[in-house]
């Protein structure tokens, strides 16, 4: 069951991967529109579904219609020349198709020239209209506001509005899955939520008060939840490990673990024996803490379908918290000579029927012995 992907190194590129990768969806190859038409064809032919992503959000009015016309005309061209069409094609449209501005023509003659081409290979097409989209490590003043916010915040500056309006959001990964398994039936806009712009600044400064103290905000919903995770994905590495109180007195110490405003979670702790690493996985919503009370680790960490490695060494002497970024594979190593004691907290009660839980190796393969 192969995917084809256009755009796959953008924003909602990497959430669609990324969700493919949770589903066990692993044929997914990442395509360029402007490169050779026979061989995008070939590489097309007898997929099961494209994912079409490649499109240009913000340029000057010319190149915003270019930009996403363009690389529809070539899908479209690649697509008549395949010896066995592809199943479906689902494309990344907007709800601002056909708006009047640049953006939303080319969105909008996009659309048209997919829907021609689809008719004539007998490919089906889901045109899906998104609205505005919001995630983890999205680009400020290009993806969404959420972005600049979330950005603006995580430097230590304050969100600014300019103009205030409403705002229907979207995460990206919703919109993954919609992209990767849906019909058509529904848009993208029958998920979204609907905030002002500065509905948002304020909750997103709220998240960022009580986050800096190490504290977990009121998350009163799914919404919330996936915003406070976009807001944190801005604070990884840089705001790590954080500091936790520790109170020693003659009786012995006290660690304050994790403090949450208006919700409760689930605490667990775990021994670990010298040298074993528990982890080895990602997850797509769960908040997570880890903060180890006695013994030595490593805490390591990669973005999934990154190389990079983040580590902290942790020890109970010094008592810290290391939250684990949604869609970071992550792992704890006991690296010390005796037991290793950690406190493990989540913000959703462990479901075994959705344990929104993905196994990846943090090590990438080509690092690994």
């Amino acid at each position: 069951m192969r995917i084809v992907v256009t755009g796959a190194d953008g924003f909602l590129g990497w959430h669609v991967r990324v969700l493919a990768r949770a589903l066990g969806l692993s044929d997914v190859v990442g395509v360029r529109t402007d490169g050779d038409p026979e061989a995008l064809a070939a590489t097309l032919s007898g997929a099961e579904r494209v994912v079409h992503l490649a499109g240009v959000n913000r340029a000057e009015p010319e190149r915003l219609l270019r930009g996403n016309v363009e690389p529809a005309e070539a899908l479209a061209a690649a697509l008549r020349r395949c010896p066995a069409p592809p199943k479906t094609v689902a494309f990344a449209n907007s709800i601002q198709a056909g708006n009047g501005t640049a953006y939303g023509e080319g969105k909008r003659r996009a659309a048209e020239i997919l829907a021609e081409a689809t008719r004539w290979t007998g490919t089906a097409l889901v045109d899906l209209r998104l609205p505005n989209l919001f995630g983890e490590h999205g680009r400020p003043h290009y993806n969404s506001v959420v972005a600049t916010f979330c950005a603006r915040l995580a430097a230590g500056e304050r969100p600014t509005v300019e103009q205030d309006r409403e705002l229907d959001l979207l995460h990206a990964t919703d919109a993954a899955r919609l992209l990767l398994t849906g019909s058509g039936e529904e848009t993208g806009a029958d998920r979204s939520g609907r905030r002002t712009v500065c509905a948002l600044a304020e909750r997103l400064s709220r998240f960022d008060a009580l986050y800096r103290a190490g504290e977990i905000p009121v998350l009163a919903d799914r919404f919330d939840v996936r915003l406070f995770n976009t807001y944190r994905s801005f604070c990884f590495p840089d705001r790590f490990p954080l500091p936790l109180p520790h109170h020693v007195d003659a009786r012995g110490g006290l660690v304050e673990s994790v403090k949450v405003h208006g919700g409760g979670g689930q605490t667990f702790c775990s021994t670990t024996r010298p040298g074993v690493t528990r982890g080895e996985h990602f997850h797509l919503a769960k908040v997570e803490r880890f903060a180890v009370v006695r013994g030595e680790a490593e805490i390591a960490l990669r973005r999934v379908l990154h190389r990079d490695v983040v580590r902290f060494r942790v020890g109970g002497d010094r008592p810290v918290a290391v939250d684990m970024p949604t869609m970071w594979a992550h792992s704890i190593t006991n690296v010390g000579d005796g037991e290793l004691v950690t406190l493990f907290w989540a913000n959703e009660v462990f479901d075994p029927s959705a344990p929104d839980t993905y196994p990846e190796p943090v090590e990438p393969a080509a690092a690994r012995p």
